[in-house]
C-alpha cells in the first residue's frame, strides 16, 4: 500500500454498511482522512508535499456512488496510480438488504440510488453496480452483525498490522461542584464525603497539593478504603475503554470549590495511573479560582 513511504486505504462499499464509522477509526489510527473526495482528483491529491509539509504518511479515502462519475472513472484512476508506483488498498464495506433497510428506517436516510423508487430498489441497483469493484477490492466486510464499536475495533486491528494506534488519552481533573461539573468528563466522581481541610483554619488557605492540607485527607480511613475501591474499579475500566479504542478519556473529581479534597483526589488518581505505564494528563480546574498567589507558582 505504500509508494514513496505514502499509505492509502481507499474505503467504499454499500450506502449504510459503515464506512463513515471505518474512515472514523482510521483516523483515529494517525491517518489523514478525507470524505467524498472525487476520484478523479486523488492523483492530483497525491502531488502535494504531503510528507514534507504534514509529516503525514497514512491517507484514507471514502469514495462511493454519491459521486456520479466515480465509477465510471475509478479503474483508469487506480490503474493510473498503480503506473506511479501506488498501490492504494480497498476496502470494501456491504451489508444484507435487511440489515441495510433497518438502518436506513432508523435514520430516514434517503438512498443515493434510490430515486423515485424504494430504498431496497435502491440497495440492489447499487449492489449491482459495486460487484466489479467489490471483486477488486483487498478485503471485503460484511457489517451485518456488527455494531458501531465492533467495526471500529476491527478496522483499527486492520491498521495495526502497519503501524501502532496511538494510546488513548487520558486526563485526570479536579473541579469544584460550585462551578458546575465538566461536560466533557467521560466519569464523574463526587469526592465531598471526605473529610474537608476548609474547616480547620491552618489548612484553610492552602491546596489540596500542599502536604499538610494533603496529608490531612489521605490520613483518614474512609479516604485509604476509597481509593482502594476507586484503584480497583480504574485497574478494570481503564483497559476495557482502551480495548474500544476510545481516543480521550477523562476523569473528573470534584469537591464542593476544587481547591482540596478533589485537588489531593485527582493527584492520587494521576500517579496511579502512571505507575502501570500511561501517561496522563493532570489538570485543576478551579484550583486558581481561590488559591492565594504563592499557590501559582508551584503547579504542577
Amino acid at each position: 500500500m505504500r509508494a514513496e513511504g505514502l499509505e492509502i486505504v481507499i474505503i467504499t462499499g454499500l450506502s449504510g454498511s459503515g464506512k463513515s464509522t471505518a474512515l472514523a477509526a482510521l483516523e483515529d489510527a494517525g491517518f489523514f482522512c478525507v470524505d467524498n473526495l472525487p476520484v478523479a482528483l486523488l492523483p492530483k491529491f497525491l502531488e502535494l508535499p504531503l510528507e514534507s509539509v504534514s509529516g503525514v504518511t497514512r491517507f484514507a479515502f471514502v469514495m462511493d456512488l454519491r459521486e456520479r462519475g466515480f465509477l465510471q472513472a475509478q479503474r483508469a484512476v487506480f490503474e493510473e496510480l498503480a503506473r506511479q508506483g501506488f498501490e492504494p488498498f480497498i476496502l470494501f464495506l456491504e451489508a444484507s438488504e435487511e440489515e441495510l433497510l433497518r438502518r436506513y428506517s432508523e435514520t430516514r436516510r434517503q438512498h443515493p440510488l434510490a430515486g423515485e423508487g424504494s430504498v431496497a430498489d435502491g440497495i440492489r441497483l447499487e449492489k449491482e453496480r459495486l460487484a466489479p469493484l467489490r471483486q477488486a477490492a483487498g478485503r471485503v466486510l460484511d457489517t451485518t452483525r456488527q455494531n458501531v464499536h465492533e467495526l471500529k475495533a476491527q478496522i483499527l486491528t486492520l491498521a495495526e498490522k502497519n503501524a501502532p494506534v496511538a494510546r488513548m488519552r487520558i486526563t485526570v481533573m479536579s473541579f469544584g461542584f460550585k462551578y458546575g461539573a465538566p461536560g466533557e468528563a467521560d466519569l464523574v466522581m463526587d469526592v465531598r464525603f471526605l473529610p474537608n481541610p476548609f474547616f480547620v483554619p491552618e489548612l484553610k488557605d492552602l491546596s489540596g497539593e500542599d502536604p499538610a492540607a494533603r496529608d490531612f485527607v489521605l490520613a483518614r480511613e474512609e479516604s485509604t478504603r476509597f481509593l482502594e475501591k476507586l484503584f480497583d474499579l480504574l485497574d478494570f475500566l481503564v483497559p476495557r475503554y482502551e480495548r474500544e479504542r476510545k481516543s480521550y478519556l477523562t476523569l473528573a473529581f470534584g469537591c464542593t470549590g476544587g481547591r482540596h479534597r478533589s485537588v489531593t483526589i485527582a493527584r492520587e488518581v494521576w500517579h496511579h495511573i502512571r505507575e502501570s505505564g500511561r501517561e496522563p494528563v493532570l489538570t485543576h480546574r478551579d484550583w486558581s479560582r481561590t488559591k492565594r498567589p504563592a499557590d501559582l507558582e508551584d503547579r504542577p
